[in-house]
This record gives C-alpha cells, sequence and structure tokens, in this order.
C-alpha cells in the first residue's frame, strides 16, 4: 500500500477546529490568473513524469505559497493516486479548484499542460510535413528509448505495485491475456480480472479514518459529475458507431484511455496504440517517435494525445485535431477528480474498494509488460546495436538516474549516427 495513503486520523470534536478547517475557511479566494501563471511556470518546468511533478508541486504550493498544508497535500495525492488517470495533473486540477473555484481548476490544466501539448503538436507538424523525418536515424533513436522508458515503468511499477505472489501472479495473468487477445478489449478483460482477484483474494490492512479539505464541490454536484464520467465512458461508442462516425469513434478510444489508465502515464501507451495503429490512422513508426518525444518534453505524459491528433488524417490533423483529442483523453480526469471530492472518505474506507483497486494496479503493470513487447520492443530492436542502445539508455535512467530528457537527446543522436 502506497505510504501516502495513510493519514493521521483527525481531532476529536472536543479538541476544537483543525488546522485543515482554517484552510477550508480560505478555501477559493485566489485569481484565476494567479492560479494560470503558476502553473505555466511548473509546465515550462516540470520534467521527470508523475512523482517528480508532485514534488515540484509541494514545493510550489506547500512550502512557497502556502496554499494548503502538507497534510491536506499528502490526502489529495492519495486520492489521486487511487483514482484512475493523470494522477499529477487530477493534483493541479483539484489544486486550483481549492485555489480558485471551477476557473482556477480550468487554468490549473491549460497551465501545466500548455507547453508539452503545443512541443508535441509542432514535432507532429515535423512529421507530417517532413515525412522521411520518421523515418530517419534520430526518429529511430527516439522508438529505442522509448523501450528503455517502457523498461523503468514496469520496473519501478511491479516493485511498488507487486509486492507478493499473489499480485506478481496477477501481473504475469494479465500480461499473457493482453498478448493473447491483442486489443483494447484484452487489455478492458485483464484489468477487470485484476479488480475481481484483488477484491475476492486479497488482504490489506484498514486505513485509519482522517479529516479532508473542502474543495467547495457539494455531493449533489459530485454524483452529477461521476454520473456523467460513466454515461460518456459507455454511450459514446455506442453513439460512434450508430452514427457511422469514425471521428467519434476515436474521441470514444480516447476518453476511454484516460477513463482506464491506472498506475501512471505510461499505461496509455497500450491502450492508445490499439485505438489508432491497427485502424491505420496512425503508423506504428510514427506512434512510437511520438511518444519517445514525449518523453523529452516537461509535463503530463497525456498530451501525448496531442501529438496523435495532429498527425491523424482528416477529420482530425493539425492544432485543431490535438486540440479535440486532448480535451478527450483528460476530460475524464476532471470529472473523477472533482466528482470524487466530496465522497473520498467513503471511498477509501471501504475494503472491497481498496483491494480491488490493489488488484486492478497489480493487472495494470501486466497490460504495460505486454505493450512493452509489443509495440515498443518489436517496433523498434532490430539489431544488436538497437538492443545495446536501449540498454544504455535503460541503465542510465534506472542506475545512473540521468534526466529523462537528456537520455532522450542522446539517444537521437546515437540514432542518427547509428544510421550513417
Amino acid at each position: 500500500m502506497n505510504p501516502q495513503q495513510q493519514s493521521d486520523p483527525g481531532p476529536s470534536a472536543d479538541e476544537g477546529p483543525s488546522a485543515d478547517e482554517g484552510h477550508d475557511t480560505a478555501r477559493a479566494r485566489g485569481s484565476v490568473l494567479e492560479v494560470f501563471l503558476a502553473f505555466l511556470q511548473l509546465g515550462l518546468t516540470s520534467f521527470g513524469g508523475p512523482v517528480a511533478h508532485l514534488g515540484y508541486f509541494r514545493a510550489a504550493f506547500v512550502e512557497r505559497r502556502g496554499w494548503l498544508d502538507d497534510r491536506s497535500y499528502s490526502d489529495l495525492v492519495a486520492l489521486c493516486q487511487f483514482l484512475p488517470g493523470p494522477a499529477s495533473s487530477q493534483v493541479g486540477i483539484a489544486l486550483g479548484l481549492g485555489r480558485a473555484g471551477w476557473g482556477g481548476a480550468i487554468a490549473a490544466w491549460i497551465g501545466f499542460t500548455l507547453p508539452s501539448a503545443v512541443a508535441l503538436v509542432l514535432f507532429a507538424a515535423g512529421v507530417t510535413q517532413w515525412s522521411a523525418l520518421s523515418q530517419s536515424g534520430a526518429v529511430h533513436g527516439l522508438k529505442v528509448v522509448a523501450v528503455a522508458v517502457v523498461a523503468q515503468a514496469v520496473w519501478g511499477m511491479a516493485r511498488t505495485l507487486c509486492p507478493d505472489r499473489l499480485r506478481a501472479g496477477v501481473a504475469i495473468v494479465a500480461a499473457l491475456l493482453v498478448l493473447a487477445v491483442p486489443s483494447a478489449w484484452g487489455q478492458i478483460a485483464a484489468i477487470v480480472a485484476g479488480g475481481v482477484v484483488g477484491r475476492w483474494a486479497l488482504q490489506l490492512v484498514p486505513l485509519p479514518a482522517a479529516r479532508h479539505r473542502d474543495y467547495g464541490v457539494g455531493k449533489t454536484t459530485g454524483a452529477v459529475l461521476l454520473g456523467l464520467f460513466v454515461v460518456l465512458l459507455v454511450a459514446l461508442p455506442f453513439v460512434a458507431a450508430a452514427w457511422h462516425s469514425p471521428g467519434l469513434a476515436v474521441v470514444a478510444d480516447f476518453y476511454r484511455a484516460g477513463a482506464l489508465v491506472f498506475g501512471g502515464g505510461h499505461v496509455v501507451l497500450p491502450l492508445l496504440q490499439a485505438g489508432v495503429v491497427p485502424s491505420g490512422l496512425v503508423s506504428n513508426d510514427v506512434f512510437l517517435a511520438g511518444y519517445g518525444a514525449a518523453q523529452a518534453v516537461p509535463g503530463p505524459l497525456f498530451t501525448f494525445a496531442a501529438f496523435l491528433g495532429a498527425v491523424m488524417p482528416g477529420p482530425f490533423g493539425g492544432w485543431l485535431g490535438g486540440l479535440a483529442l486532448l480535451l478527450a483523453i483528460f476530460l475524464p480526469a476532471f470529472l473523477l477528480v472533482a466528482g470524487a471530492l466530496p465522497f473520498w472518505e467513503t471511498l477509501r474506507q471501504r475494503e472491497g474498494v481498496q483491494r480491488a483497486m490493489a488488484g486492478v494496479n497489480a493487472a495494470v503493470v501486466g497490460v504495460l509488460v505486454a505493450a512493452l513487447y509489443d509495440p515498443v520492443w518489436t517496433s523498434a530492436i532490430h539489431t544488436r546495436a538497437d538492443f545495446g542502445l536501449a540498454l544504455a539508455a535503460f541503465g542510465l535512467l534506472v542506475w545512473a538516474r540521468m534526466s529523462p530528457v537528456l537520455v532522450v537527446a542522446l539517444a537521437a543522436v546515437a540514432g542518427g549516427l547509428m544510421a550513417l
């Protein structure tokens, strides 16, 4: 169990108001512009993935600005790790919501997401305008470094999310299932099966009760948002099929990917690949090149959706396509985090929910293992030199702890030199 999910019990009724209650009184008293500028600065400088992002957020909003205290921040992180979706972006959305209401939530998301989305759409424009770029040695280096990045994610997630034999077994079975059924349905089946096994077979230590900061979302509003999340998840594929709309079908795929990603942004890779590569909307080479490039930009990895939308044919393509799919993949994060905030204590105290989520997280490791083989490995590793480059990049990431930006840049240079 993640230590960040352990919260201290709140004070008893006769101890008087807590520090958190003092923060509640001052909630939502900042300006939307203040929130946007704070998150834009982070969006330009936050390299290193979601764990690093959460560290940057704590330094910026707990230590420097004092928007909330450490206990409230840890509690918020625990909620966003519990929910599917991009955890760091969801924390940012909730911080903006608590500081400046709904406008603050939107401003926080735009500020944190905009820099990397713009960079990836520009990269997509380069790949689209100069088709030879996708076949260049430098882009091949980006595909090879994707092997190292996904392997690093598998390595770290397996150690954290599969600490016992049962969860390791769940991960292995999930990987086999996804390899046997290489489609989005195989991935969904693996995640659901992991949740069922976790619910009925895992034993976890119950969490203590805790007070929670008020973010200004009532239970009625929260229930409506959670209901809308479920309705869109279920209805979008059926509406797309009924209207024979390929464009809406892609939006449904990206919404589903944003709604079902547990365990970190890297898990979005197999879900998106299953939605756009088999249908021919994006070639596997371009898909992996964009994924490699996404490692070199700050901000959330989910902005990879902007790259895919920009390289697709009509009705997507360019800035409009990038924006449409960016909104589609992040919309579940908005609905879930805002909808779950007023129900967090009830959710976290249900032992069955805790066990199911532990099983889901173990299955996610298996889904990512399958993706590491296909499409990442099979599309990038063709020679001994490719394997050597991937191994060197993995060593630099895991043992040398080098910045992913520098590793990606070195891999692109090495790929270009290998092509010569």
